[in-house]
């Protein structure tokens, strides 16, 4: 199928698979009376229970992506007749849960002496290493943006909701630290900003995009280290080869296994199951993870330095390695929601 035809077949099929799984029943969501405590909220599956988008074929077509979890009744015969609609277009995987990858999940923690990342306190500052709130445990400073209104001059720092904000309770002005709190950071000597934005998170409609910046205080940065500068975007078209530095597995590459993703499920702690489209899937090429708990914000880029993504999430299972999948907004979704941009000049980072 060409990209159009997929795009409507994958349209069709969420109905369908809507239809199945309201048949069998509701399923508790972290706002219905059925979730009875915080890990009922983080550990939800809602229907349709599949997460629907493209994969890319050997011929240059798209083929269909059916990612499921078990956790609803007849979870398994719902994608057998969703893959059956499709036929040998489908590309069926079985992720487990999906969560945040901050330091808390999706996988065991990640304490500072596993990491194999940046988790020191780094002064310049430098895409890759730890950060978080005050309040917040670690996670990646994915990247340097300045914003697009006249006459700011500031530089942020971009992150994600759940690094530089982490709860509802945040507000705009609260200290952000490098290094985060669990790697030691403590207020006021490791304070580099303060929380400036935030993309609201609600379980109410789809989400796109989990991300927030950080209004630089008057420290050094520097735009060199570790993957060179990176200026450009551009929107991922599935089976790129992809690279991130993260705070706890450092750098690590990737391929693109399925874009356009809509109704990503993932478990947070604070707000619930959300629902989240039009996201990027990303297997590991190397023997471990492409990331784990505390690569959360990691700016995810091809091998010509192009940047694709903003890392926020996790699954148990799947991939090359078996040992998870991950997850990624749209870059140019991140920065025109959050009305910013690149700071800095292009550049290769595969070298």
């Amino acid at each position: 199928m060409d990209r159009d035809e997929a795009r409507k077949m994958k349209e069709q099929l969420t109905a369908f698979a809507r239809e199945l799984a309201e048949k069998h029943g509701s399923v508790a969501t972290p706002r219905s009376p059925g979730a009875q405590s915080e890990s009922d909220a983080v550990d939800a599956v809602r229907a349709p229970t599949l997460a629907l988008g493209l994969v890319p074929q050997e011929d240059g077509g798209f083929g269909i992506a059916v990612r499921y979890r078990l956790g609803v009744p007849r979870a398994r015969s719902i994608v057998r007749k969703v893959s059956a609609e499709i036929g040998p277009d489908a590309d069926i995987r079985r992720t487990g849960r999906i969560r945040p990858v901050s330091e808390l999940g999706p996988r065991p923690p990640a304490p500072t002496s596993q990491a194999d990342g940046d988790t020191d306190r780094r002064r310049p500052l430098r895409p890759g290493i730890s950060i978080g709130h005050v309040g917040v445990t670690a996670g990646t400073l994915g990247a340097f943006v300045t914003r697009v209104v006249p006459g700011d001059g500031h530089l942020y720092a971009l992150s994600n909701y759940h690094v530089l904000a982490g709860s509802p309770e945040a507000r705009p002005g609260d200290v952000v630290l490098q290094p985060g709190p669990a790697d030691g950071g403590l207020a006021p000597g490791d304070r580099i900003g303060e929380l400036s934005q935030v993309v609201d998170l609600d379980s109410a409609e789809p989400s796109y995009t989990d991300a927030a910046i950080a209004r630089l205080d008057r420290v050094p940065v520097s735009f060199e280290y570790p993957v060179g500068r990176v200026m450009k975007t551009a929107r991922a078209l599935g089976g790129e080869i992809v690279g991130k530095v993260g705070r706890t597995t450092a750098t690590t590459r990737g391929r693109v296994t399925a874009i356009e993703l809509d109704d990503v499920i993932v478990g947070y702690e604070d707000l619930g199951a959300l629902s989240f489209d039009d996201q990027i899937e990303i297997e590991s090429l190397d023997d471990g993870p492409f990331s784990r708990g505390g690569d959360s914000g990691a700016l995810v880029y091809r091998e010509d330095g192009v940047a694709i993504g903003l890392l926020f999430a996790g699954s148990e299972s799947g991939g090359r390695s078996g040992r998870g999948l991950t997850y990624a907004n749209p870059i140019d979704q991140v920065l025109a929601i959050l009305d910013v941009e690149l700071a800095g000049d292009q550049a290769h980072p595969f070298g």
